[in-house]
């Protein structure tokens, strides 16, 4: 039951010898999205060995090119490779013309159906909801409409003991009624659920935040996340462009993780005007001591928390 994020693009505006643009992809269970698909995606998903056909979810932040001059080449290479299954791509409205521009100029060969999903939302919003996890979307403070991503787990079903079956004879009517969290009469006798059951494990978390500059109510939207994914494109000391661009800096990353009682940070979506990136982390360290430097093509993986 994997639950992991794959960062294979960091750097912010342009690609570099050292980064590539945004581009990542979440794995929930047997599902894989993809977050953002800045230029040289296609490249970056064969080196990290994923099968375009596994991707039926692309997510895209907002319409920068830096996060999405990927997206024609990708649709494309698809088509060439015989794909036939439906692709849904959940984008800001604007993308609609950009998505109206491939079919007109791009789009022979394409025989799979792409179902857009236009992020207009103010607040917090789910997009997505499948079997074993739910995807929400949430506006972000940029100079473009822009939003977050985050990926959520369902609470999964309860487990009965394995030794208590045994030891009462449980019916199968009885065990499915534990799983459902509900008491078992049996006469004037009442079988707790709760002494019967365990919960498997707990659900996890993982939040995309890029690019945005700081906003209280961030946090409280990604409250307990296991993983965060947040802007850092400079250090403190280019705090100024920060707020004059609307990105964050490590430290402001690192506020926003510690206010939203998150389990690690990873910082991306860096200037290309940094080549050493230590400082960055150290100033992140001090304010949220779990906090790890995006790494090109490196995979971060939120670990199952048995019961």
């Amino acid at each position: 039951m994997e639950f992991s994020l794959i960062t294979m693009g960091t750097a912010s505006a342009s690609a570099n010898p050292r980064r590539h643009t945004s581009a990542h992809v979440v794995t929930v269970h047997n599902h894989r999205f993809l977050v953002d698909c800045g230029e040289g995606c296609q490249m970056s998903l064969q080196q990290c060995g994923i099968a375009f056909s596994w991707i039926d979810n692309i997510l895209i932040s907002h319409l920068h090119g830096d996060h999405l001059f990927g997206i024609f080449g990708l649709l494309s290479t698809m088509a060439m490779q015989g794909r036939t299954a439906p692709l849904y791509i959940y984008a800001p409205a604007g993308f609609k013309v950009m998505l109206d521009f491939f079919y007109a100029n791009f789009a022979d060969g394409v025989k799979y159906d792409i179902y857009f999903t236009p992020l207009e939302m103010k607040e917090k919003q789910q997009i997505i909801e499948m079997r074993q996890l739910t995807v929400s979307a949430f506006p972000l403070k940029h100079r473009v409409p822009t939003f977050g991503f985050l990926f959520e787990e369902k609470m999964p079903r309860l487990n009965v003991r394995k030794d208590l079956i045994e030891e009462y004879e449980l019916s199968i009517t009885e065990i499915a009624a534990f799983k459902r969290g509900e008491d078992v009469r049996r006469g004037r006798k009442c079988l707790k659920a709760a002494d019967f059951t365990y919960r498997p494990y707990e659900p996890r978390s993982l939040a995309y935040c890029c690019d945005t500059a700081p906003f209280p109510r961030l946090a409280g939207w990604i409250a307990g996340a296991d993983l965060v994914y947040h802007d850092s494109t400079y250090a403190d000391d280019y705090e100024d462009h920060a707020a004059k661009y609307f990105h964050s800096t490590s430290r402001m990353a690192a506020q926003t993780a510690a206010a939203a009682g998150a389990g690690q940070l990873i910082l991306g979506h860096f200037s290309a005007r940094y080549r050493d990136l230590q400082p960055m982390l150290a100033q992140a360290r001090e304010i949220f001591p779990n906090t790890l430097l995006a790494e090109e093509q490196h995979k971060y993986v939120i670990p199952l928390n048995r019961r």
